[in-house]
């Protein structure tokens, strides 16, 4: 057994070993997944324009399921500074996948939202994508579905602690 440091830096208690085992095997599987995720990624993001960034492609997605909302909001959303949310923009809206308008709340803030072209570019490449998962996954039980969006939910929260 081996003491690990917790998340805030403490040492926390021996992990067994099996506990250990099953860690490192987890973290070799998720590796590959992310690595897999960050490659679909880059090619949505090349389908959706050839010079779009996958981080661009990350504010496009949140502006499609979420709607418009300020650049706070959407730098809040994916977690990263507003200086770099603000250059993705500046991007997106010089190829015309989102324009700006004043805030209905507040005149001096406007929200970020997509244009008629990014709306439609963005569900040709959502509705793809889904297509592909549903492909991939149609012969999954629905209970491994479930059990795995539930644990995969859990790994978020913890994460996001």
């Amino acid at each position: 057994m081996t003491t690990e440091a917790a998340p805030d830096g403490n040492a926390s208690p021996p992990l067994p070993a099996e506990t250990q085992s099953a860690i490192e095997v987890l973290e070799v599987e998720l590796s590959l997944l992310w690595r897999r995720a960050r490659a679909t990624s880059h090619s949505l993001s090349r389908s959706v324009h050839p010079d779009l960034e996958p981080a661009a492609y990350g504010l496009l997605s949140v502006l499609l399921k979420q709607g418009g909302m300020r650049l706070t909001e959407l730098a809040r959303c994916i977690g990263v500074g507003k200086p770099s949310v603000s250059r993705q923009i500046s991007f997106l809206e010089s190829v015309g996948l989102v324009r700006k308008e004043a805030d209905p709340r507040d005149g001096r803030a406007q929200l970020i939202e997509l244009t008629p072209q990014g709306l439609a570019k963005m569900r040709e490449v959502h509705d793809g994508r889904q297509r592909a998962f549903h492909s991939l996954l149609a012969h999954w039980d629905p209970k491994d579905l479930t059990t795995l969006a539930e644990l995969i939910a859990r790994l978020n929260d913890d994460a996001a602690r």
